[in-house]
C-alpha cells in the first residue's frame, strides 16, 4: 500500500492547537498580551514538530477522515493477496496459543473436544470479522465511523469506546506473554516488565508509522512466526498427549463445550470493530466478495494452526510435570519450556516467537488510536500518532501492573468484551439488510443524514441484557447460564435478543423520525 495522503479537510478536521489559545481578558494588559504569545509560540512550536513527524517518509497523517476515491491505490495480485497476509501474520502469535492452552487446562476438554471446539468457534468468529471488513473499500471510512450508519451518530460512540477498550486489552496481553517468553528465555535475569517495556515500545513505533508500515510489515512477519511454530510441534508434539480424554463427563462436558467454543470464537470476533480500517485505501469497487474471502481464510487459517498448537502443549501439561511446573510459572514460560530441547536455538526461537505478538499488536493500537479521535472534537486535538504514543503508554503501565494476572485477564475480559462486538454485528447486519440497502458514503459527518439511533441504543442494551443473562464467569453467573448448565451462553442469547428486537424498534424509529 502507498503512504496515506494528508490529512484533508471535513466537517471533523482535528485541530492540534486550541481553541480558546487566542482569548485574552478584557483589560488587555501587557502581561495578558506577553501570556498570550507565549500561548501563540507554545502551539506554533508544537504544529512545527507535528509537521516535521508527519512528514517523515511512509508516515501516515490521515486521522478518522474519509478516503476520496481519487486518494485510493489500484488493485493488483498483491494488493489483494495483503488481506490474507495481514490477518495471518497478525494472528500467527503467541497471544492467541495462550487463549487455546485453557480448552484442556480450565475446561478439562481432552484433544479432540478441544480441537473441534477451536475449529468450529474460530470459523463462526471470523465469519463476522469477514463481514465488517467488506465496509472498508466500499466506504473509504473507518470501522467505527460505518458504524454511525446503522447505529447512529451517539449510540455508535458507546461501540467506538468499548473498541478501544478491547483493542487496548488485547494489546495489553500481548505485551504481557511477550515479556513472560522473554524473562523465561533469559532465565528470570530479565524480568517481566522490561520484556513488556520492550515490546511496548517497538509495536509503538512502527504503529505511529501507520498504515503503510504496518502493510509491509504484517506482509513479511508471518514468516518466522510460522517457521518457529513448526519447530515448536516438531520438537514438542511427541509429548502433545492427543489421545487425552475430557476429565468432565455429561451436563458439565457439554457446558464446558460451548463456553471453550464461544472462547474461541471472541478472538477472531473481537477484530470485527477494527477490520475495515485497514481496507480504506483500496478502491471502492474491490469485490466484496474477495474481501470477505481472503480475510476469512487469513483469520480461520492463522487461528486454526495456533490453537491446536496450543491445545497440544495444554494436554501436554497434564502429562508432562517439566510442563506443568512451567505453566505455574506463566504461559509463557511454557512455550519456552517447549524449545528446552534444542538448547540455545530453542532460546532463539523462543524470542523470534516473543517478538512475533507485535503484529499482532500494531493493528490494534492502530485501530485504538483512531477510535480517539472519532470520540469527538476533543479527541481530533491530537494527531493520530500522538494517541498511539498516550495508548502505548498505558498498556505499558497495565501491563507491567498485571503480568502475574494473565489467566484473570483472559477469562474475564476477554469473554467479557465478546459479548457488545456480537450484538453490534447483529445491528449493522440487519440494518443493512432491511431498512438501509444503499448508503451515501460522503455523509460519514452529517448526523442529519443518519439514523436517530434510538431503536439501536435501545437494542444494543437489551442485547446487553441477553448477555448478562447467559453469562458464566467467574465472578457472575447469569440464570440463563445455570439452566444451560453453568454453560456461558451470554452471546448467543445477546445475539437472539438483539436479532429479534432491531426490526420493530427500528420501523417505529422511523415512523417517528423519518431517519
Amino acid at each position: 500500500m502507498a503512504s496515506s495522503p494528508g490529512l484533508t479537510v471535513s466537517e471533523e478536521k482535528p485541530h492540534l492547537h486550541g481553541h480558546d489559545a487566542e482569548k485574552t481578558t478584557p483589560s488587555g494588559s501587557d502581561t495578558d498580551i506577553e501570556l498570550n504569545n507565549g500561548r501563540n509560540k507554545k502551539y506554533s512550536t508544537l504544529r512545527h514538530i507535528n509537521a516535521r513527524i508527519e512528514g517523515l517518509a511512509g508516515f501516515e497523517a490521515r486521522g478518522l477522515t474519509r478516503v476520496q476515491e481519487d486518494e485510493r491505490q489500484p488493485a493488483s495480485f498483491m494488493s489483494m493477496l495483503q488481506m490474507l497476509l495481514l490477518w495471518f501474520s497478525a494472528n500467527m502469535t503467541i497471544n492467541n496459543l495462550a487463549v487455546a492452552i485453557l480448552g484442556p487446562i480450565t475446561y478439562g476438554l481432552g484433544f479432540a473436544d478441544s480441537a473441534w471446539c477451536a475449529v468450529i468457534g474460530v470459523f463462526l468468529g471470523a465469519l463476522t470479522t469477514s463481514y465488517m471488513s467488506t465496509w472498508g473499500a466500499v466506504s473509504g471510512n473507518r470501522t467505527m465511523v460505518v458504524t454511525r450508519y446503522f447505529m447512529g451518530y451517539y449510540p455508535s460512540k458507546i461501540t467506538t469506546l468499548l473498541n478501544i477498550i478491547l483493542m487496548e486489552g488485547y494489546c495489553t496481553i500481548d505485551c504481557i506473554i511477550g515479556g513472560q517468553v522473554l524473562s523465561a528465555v533469559s532465565g528470570g535475569t530479565m524480568t517481566i516488565a522490561v520484556g513488556v517495556i520492550i515490546v511496548a515500545i517497538i509495536q509503538c513505533i512502527i504503529a505511529s508509522f501507520g498504515l503503510k508500515l504496518f502493510h509491509v510489515y504484517e506482509r513479511f512477519a508471518w514468516l518466522p512466526q510460522l517457521l518457529v511454530l513448526l519447530i515448536l510441534v516438531g520438537v514438542s508434539a511427541k509429548n502433545f498427549n492427543s489421545t487425552l480424554a475430557s476429565s468432565v463427563t455429561g451436563s458439565t462436558l457439554s457446558a464446558n463445550r460451548l463456553s471453550f467454543l464461544s472462547l474461541c470464537f471472541y478472538v477472531p470476533n473481537s477484530w470485527g470493530a477494527a477490520s475495515s480500517d485497514y481496507y480504506v485505501y483500496y478502491p471502492s469497487n474491490t469485490p466484496k466478495w474477495k474481501t470477505f474471502g481472503l480475510t476469512l481464510a487469513g483469520l480461520s487459517l492463522s487461528f486454526w494452526f495456533v490453537d491446536l498448537v496450543g491445545i497440544g502443549l495444554g494436554c501436554g501439561v497434564a502429562a508432562l510435570p517439566a510442563w506443568s511446573d512451567a505453566y505455574t510459572t506463566s504461559s509463557g514460560a511454557l512455550i519456552s519450556e517447549g524449545f528446552s530441547p534444542l538448547g540455545g536455538f530453542g532460546k532463539f526461537c523462543s524470542v523470534v516467537i516473543a517478538f512475533g505478538v507485535i503484529a499482532n499488536a500494531v493493528p490494534g493500537v492502530y485501530s485504538a488510536a483512531i477510535g480517539c479521535q472519532i470520540m469527538g472534537r476533543w479527541g481530533q486535538l491530537l494527531p493520530r500518532w500522538v494517541w498511539v504514543v498516550v495508548l502505548c503508554c498505558i498498556q505499558l503501565v497495565c501491563g507491567v501492573a498485571g503480568r502475574n494476572q494473565l489467566f484473570i485477564i483472559f477469562t474475564n475480559f476477554l469473554a467479557l468484551m465478546g459479548y457488545w462486538l456480537s450484538v453490534m454485528v447483529c445491528i449493522v447486519l440487519e440494518e443493512h439488510l432491511i431498512f438501509r440497502p444503499k448508503l451515501d458514503w460522503t455523509a460519514w459527518a452529517d448526523r442529519s443524514a443518519l439514523p436517530v439511533g434510538v431503536a439501536a441504543l435501545v437494542t444494543f442494551l437489551l442485547g446487553w441484557m441477553g448477555a448478562i443473562l447467559g453469562m458464566y464467569q467467574i465472578w457472575y453467573v447469569g440464570p440463563l447460564a445455570a439452566l444451560a448448565g453453568d454453560a456461558d451462553v451470554g452471546m448467543w442469547v445477546g445475539c437472539a435478543f438483539t436479532l429479534v428486537s432491531i426490526p420493530p424498534l427500528r420501523w417505529l424509529e422511523l415512523k417517528k423520525f423519518g431517519r
